[in-house]
């Protein structure tokens, strides 16, 4: 298995997280403000990891801090669509709509970097846009309010890929420290929002603390770091196409435990949306190189090619 494959498969694992999460969530606003939330969620997510990773904190470059500022603001944005989404739709269009990055991602780096979308990515990513609009417009083809939320997550997380994309390609950034304060900074940003617009407090109960601290550690602290660790081995386009994931794992998060059924359509979405990982995911040259090979005649100046020809 090659770098980006195993990327790839890491990225799958960061997907499940944040499937979970939007259940996690919607727990955890039932008792704390969306401002609260994220403020709690990740300043304990930076406090972890820099206690975990202190040695490697140190020393760190002026372009590392300002990368991570650019990304901070970028997913600070994506995080008050989202859990302002969630206040106002269902677990599953919130997660649904969440990975809308595969859609906004290559388009925005063809806007903003000329760069032009592998070929062998759209398919998966037509794929993907139909499944998406299976699994979240109701009947009358509309969404609904906390969906048009959402789509403020989906725009900003597609920002915050490309950025995280351009500066690990910098020599002078260093990785791992940018995955680590970058989260500080949302979590800075998410105090003062809260602290000027609600009124914070801590959890209350043993189960939403429990709820926050898994949103802390595991969905925040080590999703963002792997994410930003291997984008070094990988593609924004690939990644945002991995995360279509987070809505069919948040659908059946949403199944198993809040009682959330799709309708026939919205399955079919999610199969479609698979379906489209699956395509990019698959090395298609040497299966093609291969069938060619089987069906071109043999050379008839090759005596190995006319041997393999008459044994078969």
């Amino acid at each position: 298995m090659n770098r980006q494959k195993k990327a790839d498969c890491l990225l799958v694992m960061v997907t499940l997280f944040w499937g979970v999460s939007y259940y996690l969530m919607d727990l955890c606003l039932a008792d704390m403000g969306p401002l609260t939330l994220n403020a709690f969620r990740f300043l304990i997510a930076f406090s972890f990891l820099y206690a975990v990773l202190f040695r490697k904190m140190r020393p760190v470059s002026r372009t590392t801090l300002k990368y991570s500022v650019l990304v901070g603001l970028c997913l600070a944005s994506a995080y008050l669509g989202c859990t302002y989404g969630v206040l106002y739709t269902s677990i599953s269009n919130a997660g649904f709509i969440c990975s809308l990055p595969v859609v906004f991602t290559p388009l925005l780096a063809f806007v903003c970097k000329r760069q032009v979308p592998e070929k062998r990515l759209i398919l998966p990513m037509i794929l993907c846009l139909v499944g998406l609009g299976l699994l979240t417009l109701n009947n009358a083809f509309r969404p609904a309010a906390g969906d048009l939320i959402c789509l403020i997550c989906a725009v900003a997380y597609a920002a915050d890929l490309l950025v995280t994309e351009t500066a690990v390609a910098s020599e002078e950034v260093n990785a791992l420290q940018l995955g680590v304060y970058n989260l500080g900074v949302v979590g800075i940003i998410m105090l003062v929002l809260s602290l000027l617009f609600e009124k914070p407090h801590l959890p209350s109960t043993p189960g939403i603390w429990a709820a926050a601290l898994f949103l802390s550690v595991f969905c925040s602290g080590v999703a963002f770091v792997v994410t930003t660790l291997q984008q070094q081995y990988t593609s924004a386009s690939h990644v945002g196409l991995i995360f279509t994931l987070e809505p069919v794992f948040s659908s059946i998060v949403a199944f198993l435990f809040a009682h959330e059924v799709l309708p026939l359509r919205g399955y079919i979405g999610a199969v479609l949306m698979i379906s489209s990982l699956f395509l990019m995911e698959t090395d298609w040259k040497p299966l093609l190189d291969k069938l060619r090979h089987r069906n071109r005649p043999p050379d008839a100046d090759d005596p190995i090619e006319l041997e393999k020809e008459t044994l078969s």
